[in-house]
């Protein structure tokens, strides 16, 4: 297999001297494993909603306010 990278990243690579084969591997692993759990989720919430309904909008519109909330603390957390 051979991988072709942007001329700037190239150069960060090596500039580094970041081990390259070891980076995509960890990043293939990486992006195979959040398609793995996207699709595990995916299944979940299908079987959930064909057990107990689809929520409506309040309950929508809660998920969604909690999840702000954790992305802004995680945001939060990352720049201090």
């Amino acid at each position: 297999m051979q991988v072709y990278l942007p001329d700037d990243l190239y150069r960060a690579v090596k500039d580094r001297r970041l081990p390259a084969s070891d980076l995509l591997r960890r990043a293939v692993q990486a992006e195979l494993r959040r398609q793995t759990l996207l699709a595990e989720t995916t299944r979940y919430v299908d079987e959930l909603v064909a057990e107990v309904g689809a929520p409506d909008q309040a309950a929508v519109a809660k998920a969604e306010a909690v999840a702000r909330q954790i992305r802004r603390l995680d945001d939060a957390n990352r720049a201090s």
